[in-house]
């Protein structure tokens, strides 16, 4: 099987090269970058690579993680999609383990466990909840490293065009349509956003949005209101 690696990106330039160049040497077949519009170097940092990447290519889309994840799907040509966030660092043997994984045909999917780039007590306590969480309900976020067989992903409909939510709008979507793998292999995150906003306000404030997402309220709607509180 092959496999595309798409990796949405906006206003990444501290860290974009380095995630590049580690995701390129897992052997993958082709990876995908996708700039939303960032207003800093991201963009020429990914054309700068990908000119001198054979198996890689940057696509420009509309920002907003969906709409980003489904251009690059539509840019990409691999049997298997693997949706990266810029800040994540996958595993060695990634590449092994998704084909592992998939080489039973009647799994449609999966994802990996997250763990946090930092030895905070509440980096450890808040990835072991989210992989919990994760493992019990079936649903994972676009942390977990979600991985798909393109037929799947094809058949669904890729990502819904919501601003907030993509990613487990998708996930349930995903858990009916086949059994999914939840992976103990870890993806390694950044725990910026979660420093910058403090631990216990960021978690306070996803477990609202998911409750009121839970409830049917609008991703839109849930948006506006990100926007105003972080």
């Amino acid at each position: 099987m092959t496999i595309s690696v798409i990796i949405p990106v906006f206003n990444e330039e501290p860290i974009l090269a380095h995630r590049l160049a580690h995701t390129s040497a897992l052997g993958f077949d082709e990876i995908i970058v996708v700039d939303g519009g960032s207003c800093d170097r991201s963009a020429r940092i990914a054309e700068a690579w990908c000119a001198r990447v054979s198996n890689a290519k940057l696509v420009s889309a509309a920002r907003g993680r969906a709409r980003q994840m489904n251009a690059g799907v539509k840019a990409g040509r691999g049997d298997v999609l693997l949706f990266l966030h810029a800040d994540s660092e996958l595993p060695a043997d990634a590449r092994d383990v998704i084909e592992r994984a998939l080489a039973d045909g009647q799994v449609v999917g999966g994802r990996f466990d997250v763990r946090f780039d930092s030895s905070s007590p509440w980096a450890w306590t808040v990835s072991r909840l989210m992989n919990l969480r994760s493992r019990w309900s079936g649903i994972a976020t676009g942390d977990h490293a979600l991985f798909v067989r393109r037929a799947t992903f094809d058949r669904l409909g890729g990502f819904a065009d919501v601003p907030l939510m993509e990613d487990i709008e998708f996930s349930r979507r995903l858990k009916r349509a086949g059994r999914s793998v939840a992976l103990r292999d870890t993806v390694v995150t950044s725990f910026r956003r979660w420093e910058r906003q403090g631990p216990l306000r960021t978690i306070l404030l996803m477990w609202c949005l998911r409750f009121l997402y839970w409830m049917g309220v609008s991703p839109i709607h849930l948006d506006r209101w990100y926007r105003v509180v972080r």
